[in-house]
């Protein structure tokens, strides 16, 4: 791999089991200087306060993030009853309290209204844009903004477990520009008992799941030295929700110029988003019409 004074070209996902305490951007800059990487950058951000599951991406990978966009994304949270706070987490001031505790059968019958096409109000201290100001600053500030719902798609909302009567567990499924604090915070007003996040922990992010993740201390450790390439997983991983199709030796040579090239017959239709591969690498993103796929994104890997 080829090293200059901007880094080293070098691709791939390396899939990290964030520790609580540190930002997303945080990991993705240490990574970065451990891989002495030119490029990186991850697909969907996690508080600070939560773990689990970060992907991020080096080199060509980066630009595959923007197709991770409408990826599904799993989590497990354990919802505190009795009071809000500023964040919806356990990081904020507790601005108000309940003595009421919700049942088993409560949540239950609460938990439909939270599933499916909803409108969810992103948290206060969040990364929304407010005129061009994240709404985390403003809200520092000690500012309460009036933040407009957004559509949200949510795949399943779970209850498992109960430890008791003050917190419950449960696993949450949704799709891009979802906030489990505004499930906690909302949920809790639906019981009339309140609530926030005592602690949260991403498990996959589409087809990256956590039981491949490494370690920060596993990055640590081979930091700079020549295994730790054997980290990284294939550029392509992140690929896997679109039809693959394979391009002829004359489509490959128009596609790496960024023009249409002729693709091999596959699983695909017209109009149908698709990555191309040639040689065993993924080649381009595009459009498949007429037998050729006109490019969105090329890689060069």
């Amino acid at each position: 791999m080829g090293r200059n004074r901007k880094g080293r070209e070098v691709s791939g996902w390396l899939l990290v089991d964030k520790p609580a305490g540190i930002t997303s951007t945080s990991v993705v800059n240490k990574i970065r200087w451990a891989f002495e990487a030119k490029k990186a950058g991850h697909a969907g951000t996690l508080d600070p306060d939560a773990t689990g599951m970060l992907p991020v991406a080096l080199g060509e990978a980066t630009k595959t993030i923007a197709y991770l966009g409408e990826a599904l994304k799993g989590y497990d949270f354990r919802a505190c009853w009795g009071s809000a706070t500023t964040t919806d987490d356990a990081a904020g001031d507790v601005i108000a309290t309940s003595p009421l505790r919700p049942t088993e059968a409560a949540i239950r019958a609460a938990l439909p209204q939270f599933i499916g096409d909803i409108r969810q109000v992103p948290p206060q201290f969040s990364a929304v844009k407010i005129d061009g100001e994240r709404a985390y600053d403003i809200a520092r500030g000690g500012e309460t903004m009036d933040l407009a719902a957004r559509d949200l798609h949510v795949d399943a909302l779970e209850l498992v477990g109960m430890p008791d009567a003050d917190h419950a567990d449960l696993h949450f499924v949704c799709g891009s520009g979802g906030y489990v604090r505004s499930i906690a915070r909302d949920l809790g007003q639906v019981l009339g008992c309140l609530g926030h996040v005592l602690y949260l922990r991403r498990t996959w992010v589409g087809p990256f799941d956590i039981e491949d993740a490494v370690s920060m201390e596993q990055v640590e450790a081979l930091a700079r030295t020549p295994e730790i390439d054997a980290l990284l997983k294939p550029v392509a991983l992140a690929l896997g929700e679109l039809p693959m199709l394979c391009a002829t030796d004359a489509g490959a040579a128009r596609l790496k110029n960024g023009n249409p090239g002729q693709v091999l017959p596959g699983a695909a239709s017209y109009g149908d988003l698709v990555w191309v591969s040639y040689a065993g690498q993924p080649l381009a993103i595009g459009r498949l019409r007429a037998g050729e796929v006109h490019p969105e994104r090329v890689f060069n890997l």
